[in-house]
């Protein structure tokens, strides 16, 4: 995915980010997504995928769980968000566990290019 820097995709991807996390929080009722916090969002450059990087504490199995949570969820969260944000085509949604905040918790060096 090609990620877009301009101003629009960074400010249509905090307000994405800002709802989903309200989504998460207030309407969804799926208890593996319960302690997901939203580290950023990632739009791509003609603003039709938003790549949603999350964390979560515990092991490689509960963040599995998690992963499976969140792709089950991605429809209900998509739909909402298009009703609520009132655009035209509303993003694929794409959720990735956010590598990099663990690896500077714990340490954790990334191979030199």
């Amino acid at each position: 995915m090609k990620a877009s820097g301009s101003r629009r995709a960074v400010r249509m991807g905090d307000q994405i980010m800002r709802e989903i996390g309200t989504l998460l929080v207030e309407e969804a009722a799926d208890p593996r997504l319960q302690f997901v916090t939203l580290s950023g969002v990632r739009m791509n450059s003609n603003l039709r995928i938003a790549e949603i990087f999350y964390t979560v504490s515990g092991d490689a199995e509960h963040r599995r769980e998690v992963q499976a949570g969140l792709e089950k969820a991605t429809g209900f969260l998509r739909s909402r968000l298009g009703r609520i944000l009132k655009l035209q085509y509303t993003p694929e949604l794409r959720f990735q566990f956010d590598e990099f905040l663990e690896d500077v918790v714990y340490g954790k060096s990334h191979p030199k290019d």
